[in-house]
């Protein structure tokens, strides 16, 4: 059996990433944030003082691409990072004005890219999507 990419899950997954990556680049460099801060702002905009490795447990992400994330963010002015009370390595990291100012904004850039590229879906159908989308996500945690 011959392989086929556009039948491959794995192929395909990585197109659409692209696609969405891209739909949110066009519209959050205007709002100035990166698409890979957004996790990051999403989770701090739930519960800000989170340390790095509660960002790291929370988003499954490489220590390296959380370390370089966070630096891009600090000096772009949207996070703080403050010693931890009780653990002299950790850090806390907080909101800065500036991104607590463009959660609005930055949701709404989302869910532009989302509209985007489910344009011409029906409701069941996007509803389906990300049904289906979160069992393979959950299908990856467990190993």
């Amino acid at each position: 059996m011959a392989f086929d990419r556009m039948d491959s899950a794995t192929y395909l997954a990585s197109l659409l990433a692209k696609s969405f990556s891209r739909a949110l680049q066009e519209r959050s460099l205007k709002l100035g944030f990166a698409p890979g801060q957004f996790p990051v702002l999403l989770e701090l905009w739930t519960e800000e003082g989170l340390t790095q490795k509660q960002l790291l447990d929370r988003l499954d992400v490489e220590q390296a691409t959380m370390a370089n994330t966070l630096s891009r963010m600090e000096r772009d002015g949207l996070i703080l990072r403050k010693k931890h009370p009780g653990d002299k390595r950790a850090q806390l990291i907080f909101l800065t004005d500036k991104a607590r100012a463009m959660e609005a904004g930055a949701k709404e850039a989302a869910l532009a890219a989302d509209r985007s590229r489910l344009s011409g879906f029906r409701q069941f159908e996007r509803e389906l999507l990300l049904e289906y989308m979160r069992k393979a996500i959950a299908n990856g945690t467990r190993g």
